[in-house]
C-alpha cells in the first residue's frame, strides 16, 4: 500500500521548481494534491501531470486569500493532512541599499506566508490529532550570506517558527519540520545567475561556478532530492522527527 494513500497535501508555490517536484513526489506516494500559487499558468501545467490535482490561485501573504485557499482545497479533497509551505522569493542587494519595502516584502512572502498557511492548516490537523507541516526554508535559514540580509532574516524566521510550533504541538500527532536546501537547480536559481551576469558582467558559466562553490559536492542540489526528504518527513516513519531543520546542501557548513 502506498504510504501516503488518501492523504490530502497542499503545496504552496507548487507550479515550478522545488514545489512542483514535491507535489509530483507526494502524488507518486498516493497523496491527493492541491497546488497553490500566484500564477495560474505554471500551476495548471504541473497539475496536468498529476491525476486529480486541484489548482487554487492565491497569494499567501493575504490573510483572507489564504483562508479562501484552504476552503477551496477542503472542498476538493477534504481536510488537510499535509501542508508543504514552499512559496517564497529572494532578492539580492547590499544591506545599505536594502529598502524598507524590500525588507518587508521578503518577510511577508517567506515568513508571514508560511505562518498564515500553517495556522490555517492546524485546525484540520488538531481535529484529527495527526498531520505533517513542512516548511521549505534554505541554508540561508541556518547561516548568513552576503547581499541577501532580508532573505536570510526571513528564512531564519521560518526555522524559528518551525521549532516553536513543533514544541507547542509536541503532544499532538502533528509534526513540524523544515528542509533547508542549498543552491538548487530551479527557475529561482536561474534568475539569480542572470542577475549576477547583469550586475557584474561575468559570464553565465562563471556565475554558476561562483554559486556552486558553496556545495562541497561541487554541484547544485536537484529539486527531486529536496522532494524526497519532504516525502519522508510526511510518512509514518518520521513521526518522531519534529522541530528539525534539515540541511540538503551537499555538506555545506551551516
Amino acid at each position: 500500500m502506498e504510504s501516503l494513500a488518501g492523504k490530502h497535501a497542499l503545496v504552496t508555490g507548487g507550479g515550478t521548481g522545488v514545489g512542483a517536484a514535491i507535489a509530483r513526489n507526494l502524488a507518486a506516494e498516493g497523496a491527493r494534491i492541491t497546488l497553490a500559487g500566484r500564477r495560474r499558468e505554471p500551476l495548471e501545467e504541473t497539475a496536468a501531470g498529476i491525476p486529480e490535482a486541484v489548482v487554487v490561485q492565491a497569494d499567501v501573504t493575504d490573510e483572507p486569500a489564504v483562508r479562501e485557499m484552504f476552503e477551496a482545497a477542503r472542498a476538493a479533497h477534504g481536510p488537510l493532512d499535509i501542508l508543504v509551505a514552499n512559496a517564497g522569493a529572494a532578492e539580492s542587494v547590499s544591506l545599505k541599499n536594502t529598502s524598507l519595502a524590500l525588507w518587508q516584502n521578503m518577510l511577508s512572502v517567506n515568513l508571514t506566508g508560511s505562518f498564515l498557511c500553517a495556522r490555517e492548516a492546524m485546525s484540520d490537523m488538531l481535529d484529527s490529532n495527526n498531520g505533517r507541516i513542512v516548511f521549505v526554508s534554505s541554508t540561508a535559514g541556518l547561516k548568513g550570506y552576503p547581499y541577501v540580509a532580508a532573505y536570510c532574516a526571513a528564512k531564519h524566521g521560518v526555522v524559528g517558527l518551525t521549532r516553536a510550533m513543533a514544541s507547542e504541538l509536541a503532544k499532538t500527532g502533528i509534526t513540524v519540520n523544515a528542509v533547508c536546501p542549498g543552491f538548487t537547480e530551479t527557475p529561482l536559481l536561474a534568475d539569480s545567475i542572470a542577475k549576477i551576469v547583469e550586475k557584474t558582467g561575468r559570464s553565465d558559466a562563471d556565475a554558476r561556478k561562483s554559486l556552486v562553490a558553496s556545495n562541497p559536492q561541487g554541484r547544485f542540489v536537484q529539486p527531486d532530492e529536496v522532494a524526497a526528504s519532504v516525502v519522508w518527513l510526511c510518512g509514518s516513519g518520521a513521526k518522531s522527527v519534529t522541530g528539525q531543520a534539515i540541511s540538503i546542501s551537499g555538506g555545506e557548513v551551516t
